[in-house]
């Protein structure tokens, strides 16, 4: 019996000792399919492996995975490929479902549009619905992960018989997964969508979800002509007719999505659902005050939609006085003409029928009165007038002071309908309201600790604002001058140096700070950064480009000299907000480099001078004491600090030529910038910044690039704003045509020290008719900045307007609007004055100037505000014509106001 159990032990060890040995070349075979990158072989392999083995395949798949992190640059295609395989691999041998998600989840193995998708299914094959439906919700509430995963969760949630997960990125991948088979199978004429979507089970589910995105998919958008088979609209109303999808979820959804508004584009499949969907009557009165909710805050196509809706209740007697009294309150409030006068229009009707709702309409009506269309103000006020017996005193002395915000003009008729109307003001002379000068700000003192330092550095957008990333270059370099292994350290810790090592990363970009840190670390050769260091711009260069070359330049310098005892701190700081340095603390500054037996940088040095503050008795006594320093760079300063106009530039614009071609050269074409000559500039600045010596070719400049780093221009030019203005010039005249956020450098412009000329004018001129209405609210800012400093030319901005409107340059709706603004800040006889000047040229142009009647409406505003009087050249040729344009009406009503105010201040 011994000598049997003995036999059967070893026969049981070497059993076990064979399958261990099979064991071992299972995963061995697995972990070499994964390493070759043959995906679509890991689930057969998978299958002969259990718990143990997988765990052990696990650990060599993370290992892998932190290898192929490091071969992206080398082998790229070699490493997409055991991405997919490890992503496939995954997902078969984590037990848990967190884990499994997490890894599938992963942001260097999600797949692209489910590429990968199927053979990491199959993997899954044996673990239990619970686990399944755990992943696929996990995966499904990421977004980005939802959408490339798509075909992996839809089989998850198919097997585990799971809930449909209802969430944004399963749905975009749904969608794109429709496209794709309509492309793959039939191409362009392939099945309607209606019929995929009857097929599908989850359609009930997603199809509502997608009514509610915030951000619609792009084939949601799709209108009838642009591919009527697959237009998501019609084929979801089908549906819901059909009784697939339910009726009043539907139209729920959509109202809901509609209410709480967005861009246009993402609001197209929502309205046209519920257009084509159709809802009754009795459906619309349940959802009234998300109608009246549409009125107030969406889009003008969807207030449109609710209003036109809410009309048609209220035309058949079904909408309450009060419903109505809200959404009129709501409409008139909005800046759609269009709107308002259709509200208007209805409020007539109603009141027609009903005169006993007076008391609840009119006092909405009179929102209007304080609309900027006095065109409106009056048709409010004769609606008014028409039921104004039929409310009592108290609701009439309401109405009365609401009067107080009608325009001039109707001042009369006010006074006529309600006697002695409260405005606002009234009894005393007019003052003009213009925002306090503002200060600029210290700069604090860069980060005191390493550790707080490269938090600044990490932060997001401390390269797009230029006061941090000043405080962050100088902690830098003073760091580095005080302990560079320990930044050094610190950097390699917070930083992927591999990135700044990829070839010709900075080529095209010193990409902030980071051309700084790469010098700290080594990451870029010397001799790289020194042929940066020698960068001069050629003749013809834009203006944009070598503005970033001197921000370039700088930071090369400190990356060639940082942790050295050559640049212990950096002399061109700012101290101010604006840019500019206190000249007092640049001689410190000077006088610690002297001290210290330190010579200044070149470009630090260079940068400095442009930005000391070269006015006022501080920058006299700068003077003298950096001439005392008795070095090279304290008598540079002060014969900086001694010269009238250092660096100096202008503008021209060339003159259309008869011929027919040259008649179709834009502003942009035709602008000439001329940087003065200054020998001083080209012989002693280094070579990025001897340009601002006169190097530069007098012609057009052209830019053929993406423009970026505005935020960083004005602080090169802090002293110079006709300089600056003169390098901004050719960005916002490009942005006639559309291009956006070009005049942000007009802030630091307004802010600039130093004088200004044609070439501020001409920014501010062409900026106040830019295309984008941000841009034209920073022109606003920038004119009311200088004309509470004093220094504002309105009647050269006016002259300059005046051309560029008359040539078709800036068009006069635009500009209207800019003024508009200008004038409601209280700002009417700044708005007038630049007006004054715009007007008489477009007044008496040979071919009308169209849209002139609202530049003209806006004008008479300000003069019947301010109170100014007397001529303005051609005004009445056109306020004789006859007839009721705009043109016309306005003309008459400004040459009214100004003869009043001629009479006001005879009077006087």
């Amino acid at each position: 019996m011994g000598t049997e159990k003995a036999v059967g032990t070893e026969k049981a060890m070497g059993t076990e000792k064979a399958m261990g040995v099979e064991q071992s070349v299972g995963v061995e075979e697995l972990v070499g399919a994964v390493r070759g990158g043959r995906a679509d072989e890991v689930p057969a392999l998978l299958e002969g492996l259990g718990p143990a083995e997988r765990r052990t395949v696990l650990a060599e798949l993370k290992s892998l995975r932190t290898e192929v992190r490091g071969w992206e640059n080398k082998r790229p295609r070699e490493a997409a490929d055991v991405r997919r395989a490890l992503y496939v691999a995954g997902a078969g041998c984590h037990p848990g479902a967190s884990a499994a998600a997490t890894w599938l989840g992963g942001r260097d193995l999600v797949p692209w549009r489910s590429d990968g998708c199927a053979p990491a299914l199959l993997a899954t094959v044996g673990q239990a619905p619970e686990w399944m439906a755990d992943v696929a919700g996990r995966l499904a509430a990421r977004p980005a992960v939802a959408e490339h995963s798509y075909e992996l969760i839809r089989g998850l949630v198919e097997r585990s018989g799971c809930a449909v997960p209802a969430s944004d990125g399963y749905v975009l991948g749904w969608v794109w997964a429709l496209v794709s088979t309509r492309r793959a199978r039939w191409a362009a004429e392939g099945p309607p969508l209606l019929e995929q979507l009857r097929t599908d089970p989850q359609t009930p589910v997603l199809a509502v979800h997608a009514l509610s995105m915030t951000e619609a998919p792009d084939a949601l958008t799709w209108t009838v002509t642009e591919a009527a088979q697959a237009h998501w609209p019609t084929a979801v109303a089908t549906l819901v007719g059909e009784g697939l999808l339910d009726r009043a979820e539907v139209i729920d959804t959509a109202v809901s999505r509609l209410l709480r508004g967005g861009r246009p584009r993402d609001l197209r499949f929502p309205l046209e659902v519920l257009r084509l969907v159709e809802p009754t009557a009795a459906e619309f009165l349940e959802r009234v005050p998300d109608l009246v909710g549409m009125t107030a805050d969406t889009p003008s196509p969807i207030a449109g939609y609710a209003q036109e809706v809410l009309a048609g209740l209220a035309s058949d007697g079904t909408l309450s006085t009060a419903a109505l009294a809200e959404m009129t309150g709501a409409v008139l409030f909005r800046t759609e003409k269009k709107l308002v006068r259709a509200q208007l229009t209805l409020v007539g009707k109603v009141l027609a029928r009903e005169p006993g709702a007076a008391a609840e309409l009119l006092p909405a009506v009179a929102e209007v009165f304080g609309n900027e269309d006095t065109d409106l103000q009056g048709r409010a006020l004769k609606l008014v007038g028409r039921h104004l017996s039929a409310v009592d005193a108290s609701v009439r002395l309401e109405l009365a002071g609401q009067a107080g915000l009608l325009s001039p003009v109707h001042r009369q008729a006010a006074v006529a309908l309600f006697g002695e109307v409260a405005e606002e003001g009234s009894g005393g002379p007019y003052e003009e309201i213009l925002p306090p000068v503002p200060e600029p700000q210290p700069v604090g003192p860069p980060a005191s600790t390493i550790e707080a330092l490269v938090e600044d550095l990490l932060a997001k957008g401390v390269s797009d604002d230029p006061v941090r990333f000043e405080r962050a270059l100088d902690g830098l370099v003073r760091h580095a001058h005080r302990d560079r292994d320990g930044l050094t350290r610190a950097v390699r810790e917070a930083f992927t140096i591999s990135v700044w090592q990829q070839p010709h990363h900075f080529t095209h970009s010193s990409h902030g700070v980071h051309a700084a840190l790469a010098g700290l670390v080594g990451a870029v050769e010397r001799s790289w950064i020194d042929a940066r260091l020698t960068w001069e711009p050629r003749a013809t260069a834009c203006l944009h480009e070598v503005l970033t070359g001197i921000k370039d330049t700088r930071l090369w310098e400190a990356a060639a000299l940082i942790g050295t005892d050559a640049l212990p701190f950096l002399l061109a700081t700012p101290t101010l907000s604006t840019g500019a340095i206190d000249p007092a603390t640049l001689v410190e500054r000077l006088r610690s480099y002297r001290d210290a037996g330190v010579e200044p940088a070149p470009a630090d040095l260079a940068q400095a001078l442009l930005r000391v503050r070269r006015t006022g008795p501080a920058a006299e006594r700068a003077a003298g004491d950096a001439e005392a320093l008795d070095t090279p760079a304290g008598r540079r300063l002060a014969t900086w600090l001694r010269t009238d106009e250092p660096v100096a530039a202008s503008v021209r614009i060339l003159r259309r030529e008869e011929d027919r071609m040259l008649e179709l050269w834009s502003l942009y074409q035709r602008l000439v910038v001329e940087i003065a000559d200054r020998a001083v500039v080209r012989e002693e600045f280094p070579p990025a910044f001897r340009w601002l010596g006169g190097s530069l070719e007098a012609t057009p400049r052209r830019c053929y690039h993406w423009i970026e780093g505005a935020e960083h221009w004005a602080p090169i030019l802090p002293e110079d704003r006709e300089v600056l203005a003169v390098c901004v010039l050719p960005s916002l005249t490009h942005a006639l045509f559309g291009s956006r956020e070009s005049s942000e450098p007009l802030t630091g412009l307004a802010e600039a020290g130093g004088r200004g000329g044609r070439a501020v004018s001409l920014a501010l001129a062409v900026a106040l008719g830019n295309g984008d209405a941000d841009d034209r609210l920073r022109a606003v800012d920038a004119l009311l900045v200088l004309a509470s400093r004093g220094e504002l030319d309105a009647r050269q901005v006016g002259e300059e307007l005046g051309r560029l409107v008359t040539e078709g340059s800036v068009k006069p709706n635009r500009l209207a609007d800019a003024a508009r603004t200008t004038a409601a800040t209280g700002a009417y006889g700044t708005t007038w004055a630049l007006l004054a000047a715009t007007l008489p040229e477009a007044l008496v142009a040979e071919k009308p100037v169209r849209g002139l009647g609202e530049l003209l409406a806006v004008a008479a505003d300000c003069v019947e505000r301010c109170g100014a009087g007397g001529e303005l050249p051609g005004l009445d040729g056109v306020a004789s014509g006859s007839g009721s344009s705009q043109l016309v009406v306005q003309a008459k009503r400004l040459r009214t106001a100004l003869l009043q105010g001629a009479g006001q201040g005879a009077a006087r």
